[in-house]
């Protein structure tokens, strides 16, 4: 299972030596300033938006690597036993939401929610939200 680190200004995600082997990166280093929003999605499915990318997706087993869609790309480190972490990152990052399987992911969103100086205000202001899903670009056929 991934492990989050806050190390000054930075969230650190380190992945394990077989995540490390599926999705072809060590690890990941976001500036603390980059984070907007921090949700726990119950339902570890729902946070897979767009097609998959690099990495390795084994349904019901381990979901790690790069997912791409129309908003952007998000990295997915998940197994299916429980809630999710998903950390939505402003859009100069390289990735669109960080979806993370985290020991206590409870505890580490409030970890989270505390070091991030730019958190967008969720509506209700719950830790627990189902995670949006960008839109697809409809045709314009009005003109």
């Amino acid at each position: 299972m991934a492990h989050l680190t806050i190390r000054e200004d930075q969230l650190l995600l380190r992945l394990t030596w077989p995540e490390k082997v599926a999705a072809r990166r060590i690890r990941i280093l976001v500036p603390l300033s980059a984070v907007r929003t921090v949700m726990i999605e119950p339902d570890w499915w729902r946070a897979l938006r767009g097609r998959r990318g690099r990495g390795i997706w084994v349904p019901e087993v381990v979901c790690v690597g790069v997912r791409r869609h129309s908003a952007g790309r998000d990295f997915v480190a998940v197994r299916p036993d429980g809630p999710v972490l998903c950390i939505g990152l402003c859009p100069s990052s390289a990735f669109s939401l960080l979806v993370v399987s985290v020991p206590d992911p409870d505890a580490t969103a409030r970890c989270l929610r505390n070091a991030a100086p730019n958190l967008v205000s969720a509506a209700g202001g719950g830790l627990w939200r189902s995670l949006p899903v960008p839109r697809e670009a409809a045709p314009n056929n009005s003109e």
